[in-house]
């Protein structure tokens, strides 16, 4: 495994401090909110590919421990014990996914975009059980209330995430599809 260079550790953690942001715009609906984590979490995957990715949410996941960065400004380790854990927990498989298909193949927002709704899979895979565990629910129960009210936004966020990875890798940034880390 190549080593992380300094702009390797310093893109990943732009990302962290982006899924951080995103944490703050936080749409309560039940248990869980709706948040831009999801967006900046498909972008980092369709960006960094899937190691560098997978770091940016690690280096958030273990800030959210100490620092409130997790949806409405929340912390610690009851929050990812919490209903809502699950569905934090998810991103790491979630950017590995994103990450693993956006270096597939090159870059179109068709494909950037069918990457961005795979890597949903796993968010909901994982948080919706969750999700039922903590809260005693059923399985009806938990559709209602931990997938069917995101799944219309997040085929958004997807969309979006998608429409701007394809432009920053057209950029002269160090982005394009070459040279990211698949």
């Amino acid at each position: 495994m190549p080593r992380l260079t300094t702009s390797d550790i310093a893109r990943s953690a732009v990302f962290a401090a982006l899924i951080a942001g995103g944490a703050f715009v936080a749409i309560p609906v039940g248990a869980v909110p709706v948040t831009l984590q999801v967006f900046f979490v498909l972008l980092a995957g369709m960006i960094l590919g899937p190691r560098l990715a997978a770091l940016a949410v690690v280096a958030y996941l273990v800030l959210g421990l100490a620092a409130p960065v997790y949806a409405a400004g929340t912390s610690g380790i009851g929050v990812l014990l919490g209903p809502t854990g699950g569905y934090l927990s998810a991103f790491v498989p979630a950017v590995l996914v994103v990450g693993w298909l956006a270096g597939r193949r090159e870059p179109t927002v068709a494909w950037l975009l069918a990457s961005g709704l795979a890597g949903l899979a796993p968010i909901y895979a994982l948080g919706a059980p969750w999700l039922a565990v903590q809260l005693d629910m059923g399985v009806s129960a938990t559709v209602s209330a931990g997938v069917l009210p995101f799944v219309a936004v997040d085929v958004v966020k997807a969309g979006f995430a998608a429409a701007v990875a394809r432009a920053l890798v057209s950029l002269t940034l160090g982005l394009p599809a070459a040279q990211r880390d698949r």
